[in-house]
């Protein structure tokens, strides 16, 4: 950005734009949002620095018409040169101790993806930069393999997706999640994916292979059935009936699959639970979950920012609602409530799943996965086995 186009400074004191008359005013100020010529195609209504920065850069007119000249953000991808694939967590309230991101950063531009403050870390903003300054890990089927084949390794399910998408628009030609799905079918080694792109259904033969020795699965995120919320919230992800379509194809596959009711935002998409749930169950789906909207870090400022450009009669209300299920705050981390929340409102939107999967026939029976099928890799130098 050009010296006439911006200026530097520490917490700029710029205010959100679209300020609902009325509200709430314990808010932070926000950057000040891209022109949306600039952003179009794009989730996030502005690009401020990371939390990390010294500086925090905004766009700024001195007069001399000097925005109109910026160009409009395209998608760029550098590669990632990480060592390891594999990432470690120890959350008590998650399924899974392992997992890998062939990604940083997401494409689909979903306002609410909790993982955009890990941009943060690379001196990028969560905003815009996050999806469209985009890192490939080119190199993780050979890193996967080699700490597969590891001595000390121990199988468990490794999950995948579960930070950003693996089959997000450059995978169609990146082709690094199949690599990863190879590697694992040769190993005998389970996995769990999540996704809200369509384009999983090309993996279907690896999959369908897999899943025949139990050693795959696929979640499919369902936010919403209405196309103008879905493209709005999300708007380079599939299409809801494309997503529909992938979870009925991958259940004729023989592929356990599960539909995410996620995120739940109260007062946006929570009233479609039901219907989601129901077309999921039609698609020959057999399980179901959902989470509810997180807004931790720079996600909340973002989010607030979208809902106030989108749906500014809502704003008061949506807020209102997160709070009461947060404890009186907009985001709670507290292990075993940051996904369901508290109070009455989580309580009855529970219900309200619960209730809608007993119907429906859905979680009667949670399809696991075994590791009985492992077999070490090779090592360039071990010594084959005569036998």
């Amino acid at each position: 950005m050009s010296p006439a186009s911006s200026h530097a400074l520490k917490h700029p004191p710029v205010t959100a734009p679209s300020e609902p008359a009325g509200a709430d005013s314990d808010f932070p100020e926000l950057g000040v949002a891209i022109d949306r010529a600039r952003r179009r195609g794009r989730g996030a209504q502005s690009n401020v620095s990371g939390r990390y920065e010294a500086e925090a850069r905004v766009a700024f007119d001195d007069g001399w018409q000097s925005l109109e000249e910026l160009p409009p953000f395209k998608t760029t991808v550098a590669v990632d040169t990480s060592r390891k694939v594999i990432t470690r967590n120890d959350s008590p309230d998650i399924g899974f101790d392992r997992s890998i991101n062939p990604y940083r950063g997401c494409e689909h531009g979903c306002v609410y993806c909790f993982a955009r403050p890990t941009h943060a870390y690379l001196g990028l903003s969560p905003g815009l930069d996050f999806e469209s300054k985009l890192f490939a890990k080119p190199e993780a089927p050979a890193l996967l393999e080699k700490e597969l084949a590891a001595s000390g390794y121990e199988p468990r399910m490794i999950a995948i997706g579960t930070n950003t998408d693996p089959y997000q628009p450059i995978e169609r030609e990146r082709k690094i999640m199949r690599g990863i799905l190879e590697v694992l079918e040769r190993a005998g080694h389970p996995v769990g994916i999540v996704t809200k792109s369509a384009l999983v259904v090309r993996d279907i033969d690896i999959l369908a292979r897999m899943a025949k020795r139990n050693l795959a699965k696929v979640a499919i995120s369902v936010t919403s059935l209405d196309p103008k919320l879905a493209r709005t919230m999300e708007p380079r992800a599939a299409t809801p009936p494309k997503r529909l379509e992938a979870l009925k194809q991958l259940s004729d596959a023989g592929i356990p699959t599960t539909v995410m009711v996620a995120p739940v935002i109260p007062a946006l998409n929570d009233s479609e639970i039901e219907r989601i749930l129901d077309a999921a169950a039609h698609a020959g789906v057999k399980e179901a979950s959902y989470v509810l909207l997180r807004l931790p870090l720079e996600v909340r400022d973002l989010f607030r920012e979208w809902l106030m450009a989108n749906y500014p009669d809502r704003y008061r209300h949506v807020f209102t609602l997160i709070r009461d299920m947060r404890g009186g705050r907009d985001y709670d981390a507290k292990w075993g409530e940051r996904m369901k929340g508290t109070g009455p409102m989580a309580w009855t939107i529970g219900r309200r799943f619960e209730i809608a999967c007993d119907r429906l026939g859905l979680n009667k029976r949670r399809s696991k996965l075994t590791t009985d099928h492992f077999a070490r890799p090779k090592r360039n130098g071990d010594q084959l086995s005569l036998f």
